[in-house]
């Protein structure tokens, strides 16, 4: 499991989740930053420090924003 950013970063993308980062997990996408969920440690730091609330653990994430997970997925999936 780990930690998904969901639709309140779409446009923002601040980047404090970044900073706080342990592992250097989270990447900046065209529209919204992911957390790629084969390095992410679930350690919570990103979700401490968004200013829009935008960063979920998986399990509880609303069924309507699983698209952010496979998203996410895609997202490192084309940059190997």
């Amino acid at each position: 499991m780990s930690y998904v950013i969901v639709a309140p970063c779409i446009g923002e993308k601040f980047g404090e989740c970044v900073e706080v980062c342990p592992v250097d997990c989270i990447l900046e996408g065209d529209d919204q930053y992911f957390i790629d969920p084969d390095l992410c440690i679930d350690c919570g730091a990103c979700q401490a420090v968004c200013p829009v609330e935008a960063i979920y653990h998986e399990e509880d994430m609303l069924p309507e924003d699983s698209k952010y997970l496979e998203k996410a997925k895609a997202f490192f999936a084309a940059a190997e």
